[in-house]
């Protein structure tokens, strides 16, 4: 038997659609807490060295947090090619803003304190604002579209065909749905980024936070259950009719789709998966109260389960969809039919089973180095060394 054999190719496929979602879910919770505080910072920081507290709480882990993005966006690239290829077709213009504010943020780290002219820090903050905001904003805003379906569909050859103009395209991805799963995204690392602050700064920044963060994890709790009912009552699902292979040829056209009533159907065929929703909504919530009583360490946890919740309660609804099309379902991915092949998901299972426990162990490693508040004599015994 030739190796990779060993573990079947459907197999596979769920477990890499799994890993996708564990290290997209890691980018939430470790970067989702940088891009957080930079969106609370005009709010939370109104001096300078307020200002300079918030930053220096991320400064030094900002930089390996993103390792989650780089290695989300890797996987999908190598493990699903046709997902990688249709989605930034269809949202190149959003990624390019996300990717132009992700470029700014490490800018405003690097250069914000260089000077001590008050308006070339600001215009900085504003910028290290943006970079927390707008990537949050827009990351919601993508998931509101997917679970809405995507306007494309396939050729025999399998070139993605999206309907509208260039700009079109990208001014349709802003509909009333998709702006409420974005509002929510931006309030789920807003809280975040507040549980965060509260265990690392102090003074004024911390109880600023408290306040923010609770106002942020209402919001985020909220929307996310009226998006929950907008998706029971005022959005179609998808399914996969007849008869398919899972462990078939990666062809979206090999497969029939149709739309049903709700996606909601999903907690009627695999109930246990209203475990997700529970945790984001009850973590949500505990974060309130944690950011409330001004719990520290039990808060960042609590928020931590919110984002695990929120983000599979996703994943695990839509399953096996990955990209449903609006416009010809029977285009739609599936993790059935748009990933890597067999040998390449298995050397990729092997390559993660060796590095992820190493990256794991570092950044535990680096947290614990670098544990304890940061404070105002802080910044300003290291004020040419800080942020």
């Amino acid at each position: 038997m030739i190796l990779h054999e060993l573990i079947d190719y459907d197999v596979l496929r769920v477990i890499w659609w799994g890993l996708v979602g564990v290290l997209l879910i890691g980018f939430a919770m470790t970067d989702g807490f940088d891009m957080g505080v930079g969106a609370l910072l005009p709010f939370v920081a109104r001096t300078d060295v307020e200002r300079r507290i918030a930053i220096n709480t991320v400064g030094p882990v900002w930089e390996g947090n993103q390792v989650w993005f780089i290695l989300g966006g890797g996987a999908i690239f190598a493990a699903w090619p046709p997902l990688y290829a249709v989605s930034f077709s269809g949202f190149y213009l959003a990624m390019f803003v996300v990717l132009a504010a992700l470029i700014v943020r490490p800018v405003a780290f690097k250069f914000r304190s260089k000077r001590e002219d008050a308006r070339w820090r600001e215009r900085w903050d504003w910028a290290l604002f943006a970079g927390g905001a707008v990537p949050a904003l827009v990351f919601g805003i993508a998931v509101g579209n997917v679970l809405q379906g995507v306007p494309f569909r396939l050729t025999e050859d399998l070139h993605s065909i999206y309907a509208g103009a260039f700009h079109t395209k990208f001014l349709a991805l802003f509909d009333p749905f998709s702006l409420l799963a974005g509002v929510v995204s931006l309030a789920m690392l807003a809280m975040h980024g507040g549980a965060w602050l509260v265990l690392k700064a102090d003074g004024n920044v911390r109880d600023r936070a408290r306040r923010y963060g609770s106002i942020a994890a209402l919001i985020a709790v909220g929307g996310y259950g009226l998006a929950g009912l907008w998706l029971a009552y005022g959005i179609n699902g998808y399914r996969i009719v007849g008869d398919y292979l899972t462990d078939g040829p990666s062809n979206p056209l090999h497969f029939e789709v149709e739309t049903t009533a709700s996606w909601l159907t999903a907690y009627s065929d695999r109930p246990w998966i209203m475990i997700a929703p529970i945790l984001g909504i009850g973590g949500g919530l505990l974060t309130f109260l944690g950011l409330r009583a001004g719990r520290e360490v039990s808060t960042l946890l609590c928020s931590k389960l919110a984002i695990l919740g929120v983000i599979s309660s996703v994943g695990l609804t839509m399953f096996p969809f990955i990209l449903p099309s609006s416009t010809d379902p029977r285009s739609s991915l599936t993790v059935w039919n748009s990933s890597s092949s067999h040998l390449t998901l298995f050397v990729m299972l092997v390559m993660t089973v060796i590095f992820l426990p190493i990256i794991l162990a570092y950044t535990a490693w680096v947290y614990k180095v670098l544990w304890g508040k940061v404070t105002e004599d802080d910044v300003s015994e290291s004020s040419h060394s800080a942020y």
